[in-house]
């Protein structure tokens, strides 16, 4: 095993090779693609072989270089070897519970971002990393699963609208697809947060406040991959490297202030979340109070009635009502009588 894998196996507490065998469970057979493109000329390519994308390297061209499937270590093991990419990079790329950062190495530029998608049939947000190479000539995307969210990106690219713009742009497209995603989720968790605020008016349950949790749960989730990203749009915003351009550099600050709005919504929806969970408790204690008041007003009817009740139980001989005729109609007359009086009572008092 190579010794930048031992190293993360390490780290994670684990035995050498468990890191590959959770990798080969978890993930798809790894798919290479590349875009090689410049003003005039663009190839688009699914590659067999690695080494197929280490031309690529001093080419006059832009090259964005896309692995899907990061379990595969001989692939990352080559890629870091080919252009010179330090073991500990590669073993962030291969650790895929990195925070979002970035970091000049200065002959290339390495970026983590967390990549966020919305399963429909799970009601839920999943994240996968993204590992970002940004060299002289080339970008290289490292990703957890096959699939992705570039298709537009990769669209433009085909139309021409990117080929006049050097790799540090294309690092800034990347990295924006990945932010203005972000508002596609934050958009999926507000509709689930109006079907909340329907649900807790009409009938909220026990499921309601699962449904809250899990979103506060999600919340915190997205805030924890948004957050630092915040810090790395400003680091590329501020850059002093050659990598990136005076050019792009305005580009990178667009990044940081998207960024900043994603995290003030996330803090709004936490805020609205706290104010469900509020109304959830609010709506469940005042169910109780009606429940309570019902039953209250049913045990104070019946208090004089029992008490009625009890005296004409007792067993004495000399009772002057327990020979009469009319005895029993006139217990159940009186009786009769007190619950009207109750009920009016109460309905001027507005009790019930």
């Amino acid at each position: 095993m190579p010794k930048f894998f031992k190293m993360v196996s390490k780290k994670a507490g684990l035995p050498p090779g468990m890191l590959v065998h959770i990798g080969k469970k978890k993930m798809d057979k790894p798919r290479i693609t590349s875009i090689d493109f410049d003003s005039k000329h663009m190839t688009e390519k699914e590659l067999k072989r690695i080494e197929d994308v280490f031309k690529f390297r001093d080419t006059s061209t832009t090259t964005w270089i896309n692995i899907d499937g990061i379990h595969e270590t001989e692939i990352i093991e080559k890629i870091g070897k080919h252009f010179s990419i330090h073991p500990l990079v590669l073993e962030d790329i291969a650790n895929t519970g990195q925070r979002p950062k970035v970091e000049d190495l200065d002959s290339y530029l390495f970026c983590v971002l967390k990549m966020l998608s919305y399963d429909e049939k799970e009601d839920e947000v999943n994240a996968e990393q993204i590992s970002l190479i940004l060299g002289r000539k080339y970008v290289i995307t490292f990703q957890e699963r096959v699939g992705d969210i570039f298709d537009q990106l990769r669209e433009r690219i085909r139309k021409g609208k990117l080929r006049f713009k050097k790799p540090d742009y294309l690092a800034y497209a990347i990295i924006d697809s990945v932010v203005d995603n972000y508002f596609v989720i934050l958009e999926k968790i507000g509709e689930r947060l109006e079907r909340l605020e329907e649900e807790l008016s009409e009938k909220p349950s026990t499921e309601t406040l699962h449904t809250i949790h899990r979103l506060k749960r999600e919340a915190i989730f997205i805030r924890k991959s948004v957050w630092p990203l915040r810090e790395v749009a400003n680091s590329l915003a501020k850059s002093d490297s050659k990598m990136v351009s005076e050019e792009t550099k305005i580009y990178f600050k667009d990044v940081y202030d998207h960024t900043i709005q994603v995290i003030d919504t996330i803090e709004t929806f936490r805020d609205m979340l706290s104010g469900l969970l509020d109304l959830y408790l609010s709506s469940i204690s005042n169910r109780m109070n009606e429940v309570m008041k019902v039953l209250t007003i049913i045990a104070t009817i019946f208090i004089p009635l029992t008490f009625v009740a009890g005296i004409y139980g007792m067993n004495f001989r000399h009772m002057p009502e327990l020979d009469w005729i009319w005895g029993y109609p006139a217990v159940w007359l009186v009786i009769g009588v007190i619950v009207l009086l109750m009920l009016i009572f109460f309905k001027r008092k507005e009790w019930v």
